[in-house]
């Protein structure tokens, strides 16, 4: 899917030994494309501790220093959990394309999280084509995410 760039746009991607090939990938892809890539691990594919990672994109992306986060572990789902724990942070499983560009309209997701071992490589890149070049819609959505905030600072 070739699809036009905005440039100077900063993504932090991260993944566990799971999705290690996936990410590799995915940063030669992405830079290509034009975008600034910040690896922020795995290095290597060996066990490792998801959450290091998750945390790691997190903070490059609630920051401000990347624009958006991309993780990839078995599941998806221990990144996201992970990712979500980290302020400001808004990070869903793209596990379809319909939902790769919801979370961006309807929730202003910062971060997309992925599952290597329920995806293949070319539904991710496409997910995270329509990821990035979705806009969030703002309207009544706007709203919920200033609840979701509210509860963010509640439970510090």
């Amino acid at each position: 899917m070739n699809m036009k760039v905005k440039k100077n746009v900063g993504i932090a991607i991260g993944s566990d030994r799971s999705g290690f090939v996936y990410k590799k990938k995915l940063i030669c892809y992405l830079k290509a494309q034009g975008y600034h890539v910040e690896d922020a691990g795995t290095f290597q594919e060996e066990v490792c501790d998801y959450p290091v990672f998750a945390q790691k994109v997190g903070e490059l992306v609630s920051s401000q220093l990347s624009d958006f986060g991309i993780l990839i572990c078995g599941s998806g789902e221990g990144m996201a959990i992970a990712a979500n724990k980290v302020p400001n942070v808004r990070c869903g499983i793209a596990y379809s394309d319909e939902v790769a560009a919801l979370l961006r309209q309807h929730n202003d997701a910062n971060i997309v999280a992925f599952g290597a071992n329920f995806m293949s490589y070319e539904d991710v890149k496409r997910r995270v084509d329509i990821f990035l070049s979705t806009k969030f819609l703002g309207l009544y959505h706007v709203d919920r995410i200033a609840m979701i905030n509210k509860m963010e600072k509640r439970s510090r």
